[in-house]
């Protein structure tokens, strides 16, 4: 398993109470998974309407990580 950093903005912080953890994976659909068994329901919501980064670009589905990645987790902001 890769070790690999989870960085949260925006209500993902705010529910995480963090804005970075450190898991180990091996795919960011297992790593999105431990974060929602640890972080609960709040963040399962949010996480259904995030966009997901891995090292600075958009990933859909499930993509291999290794060690060191950075998977982000972008939920929508609004504002004025």
């Amino acid at each position: 398993m890769a070790t690999v950093t989870l960085r949260l903005f925006a209500s993902a912080r705010e529910i995480a109470g963090a804005g970075t953890i450190t898991y180990e994976a091996d795919t960011t659909q297992d790593l999105l998974a431990r974060a929602e068994e640890e972080l609960g329901v709040g963040f399962s919501e949010i996480l259904q309407i995030s966009r997901i980064w891995l090292n600075g670009e958009p990933v859909e589905g499930n993509s291999p990580i290794t060690d060191g990645d950075e998977v982000a987790v972008l939920p929508p902001v609004s504002g004025g």
